[in-house]
């Protein structure tokens, strides 16, 4: 099992972008001392859920002062960028971080993103498979003709390429069965996310389609990892934990079914099959279903061990995204529940895994 941070830049009234943009890289930094194996950069628009407008470049001002850490996109959504340039983005940054690059990709749901680039999201499906397939034929082969139907060119060379070969590890965060079929058919690693209504018999049935997607990809004996993010917060104490992590938790419910709510008198786009679940959880935040859910890890260290060991079963998760920073929660309070999880959670899960291994 292995560790990352999820980062999404969320602004609540009261701070300034600046100050945000440093805390939230002076967390990525300090990720590293403290024993996790990634950080990743989620990109958002237009709202105060998130502004990292561009994962690469903010994880580029991460990569000098790194050394062993991962960086990956978490994600960087397809659909809003032109493949070329993130093929070109993506390389570079693969070359600046000495091959600590994880490409996580994805479709993206909130209708007020789509409408702020003028695409349209009901094509979302068709940009996003022929978005792929144009950044992996850039990092493989020195020249592209592609005769798609959303993107059409020809480039007699592409430049640079990715260090890590053939690429780096590409995840898909996915969301529908449909999407984690297709995730495992093309043999890529798994994003899957308990906090987005993702539990219970469905999630199960979910994660079988994507197994059986993987017996059809090329190479399906190579292991692939499945990465869950969660909201995480490890206190000293169950209460303590629980009165620090309720209000940023809120908050951020209450402000992602607001963005992902349809306009009214529109019809509802996808992405939208997660409101109901989603405005439930807004009325009331319900700890026992949260964590029965596995949307939410919260609790002393003990408690986070046994929550992970259930999710890691659940799901056969061999990474754990964990999404602290949330709601404007206070950096001090990030640090304090990344340094508990690095001093009891994270070693629990290392010596498990060093026993497996003999």
């Amino acid at each position: 099992m292995k560790f990352g941070m999820l980062h999404l830049f969320e602004n609540p009234a009261g701070k300034s972008e600046r100050q945000v943009l440093k805390e939230e890289i002076a967390l990525m930094r300090g990720a590293e001392d403290l024993g996790f194996d990634s950080v990743w950069a989620s990109e958002h628009h237009f709202s105060e859920y998130g502004f990292c407008a561009s994962p690469a470049l903010t994880l580029a001002a991460i990569a000098p002062q790194t050394r062993n850490l991962r960086l990956g996109t978490g994600v960087t959504v397809l659909p809003f960028n032109h493949p070329l340039r993130i093929a070109e983005e993506i390389a570079l940054l693969d070359l600046i971080s000495d091959g600590r690059v994880d490409f996580g990709v994805g479709r993206g749901f909130q209708p007020i993103e789509y409408r702020g680039f003028h695409i349209e999201q009901s094509q979302s499906h068709e940009i996003f498979d022929e978005a792929l397939d144009i950044v992996l034929q850039a990092w493989t082969q020195p020249k592209l003709d592609y005769p798609g139907k959303h993107f059409r060119f020809k480039v007699e060379r592409v430049m640079p390429k990715p260090l890590q070969q053939p690429h780096p590890p590409v995840w898909v965060a996915a969301v529908s069965g449909d999407s984690f079929a297709a995730a495992g058919k093309r043999g890529f690693n798994l994003l899957c996310a308990p906090s987005f209504g993702f539990y219970g018999d469905a999630a199960a049935h979910m994660i079988k389609r994507y197994h059986d997607g993987l017996k059809l990809a090329p190479n399906p004996s190579k292991p692939r990892d499945i990465g869950v993010l969660c909201m995480v917060y490890c206190g000293e104490t169950e209460e303590a934990a629980r009165r620090d992590f309720a209000g940023p938790v809120l908050w951020t419910y209450r402000t992602l079914a607001k963005y992902i709510a349809p306009p009214a008198g529109q019809p509802p786009a996808p992405g939208y099959e997660i409101y109901e679940h989603l405005r439930t959880i807004c009325a009331s935040v319900d700890w026992d279903q949260l964590k029965n859910e596995g949307a939410v890890i919260c609790g002393n260290p003990d408690s986070c061990i046994e929550q992970i060991a259930a999710l890691r079963q659940q799901f056969g998760a061999t990474q754990l995204l964990c999404w602290t920073r949330m709601g404007g929660l206070d950096s001090d309070k990030v640090t304090r529940s990344m340094a508990l999880m690095s001093k009891h959670v994270i070693p629990h899960f290392r010596d498990e895994d060093k026993d497996a291994a003999n």
